[in-house]
């Protein structure tokens, strides 16, 4: 019998890490996970992100971001938890300052926040309500690295890794049951239609996606 697998996913560290700059960022996550663990019974997938805010720079983000998350609500089995992101002024020192002038600036800094500490959580419960056979973690995030060992070393259950990143982290990759990376052939493999219909009607993939 195939195990019982759960997947947890670090949204942004999969877009910054596979998906940003390429044309697979309409990505159907259920058959990513089917195309990298086909001897596993993938019984649950749970995406961690924030919602972002347009900016003047990227005014599409928010959007496309919106009609991204409309379109993982179609899928089976998959969830969506939130983390937030916070924004402030702060003060940093420039990495080559210039002489006479003053070697700080203000500088707007943006953190997502939370989805590391989601992640950890729900892992870490499922684990103890025995509802997993295998987890695999798609994420390259070091951080997690405490929520792996308890699972791993306390309750006996295997936590896979796949990361988005050609480098895996090295302290994620010693302690993972197994470890894989993304290719650009599976991404592309896994794409959503263009057009898909929910409860609110039709929608289609962002035309600058």
């Amino acid at each position: 019998m195939k195990p019982r697998t759960h997947i947890y996913i670090d949204g942004f560290n999969l877009f910054y890490g596979a998906l940003k700059g390429t044309p697979y960022k309409w990505l159907d996550l259920n058959r990513l996970c089917e195309l990298l663990l086909p001897h596993n019974d993938i019984q649950s997938i749970k995406y961690f992100t924030a919602r972002v805010t347009a900016r003047s720079n990227k005014p599409n983000q928010a959007t496309n971001q919106q009609f991204y998350l409309r379109a993982l609500q179609t899928l089976p089995n998959l969830d969506i938890i939130y983390g937030h992101f916070l924004s402030n002024e702060v003060r940093m020192p420039l990495a080559k300052p210039i002489r006479g002038q003053s070697a700080m600036v203000k500088v707007i800094k943006t953190e997502e926040k939370g989805s590391d500490v989601n992640i950890a959580a729900h892992l870490v419960n499922d684990a103890h309500r025995g509802l997993f056979d295998v987890a695999v973690l798609i994420t390259n995030d070091s951080d997690l690295l405490t929520p792996m060992q308890i699972v791993q070393r306390e309750l006996h259950l295997p936590v896979g890794l796949i990361s988005p990143y050609k480098r895996i982290a090295h302290v994620l990759a010693r302690e993972a049951a197994f470890k894989k990376k993304i290719r650009s052939g599976v991404l592309g493999a896994s794409q959503l239609p263009h057009t898909l219909r929910d409860g609110q009607g039709m929608f289609h993939k962002p035309a600058s996606w």
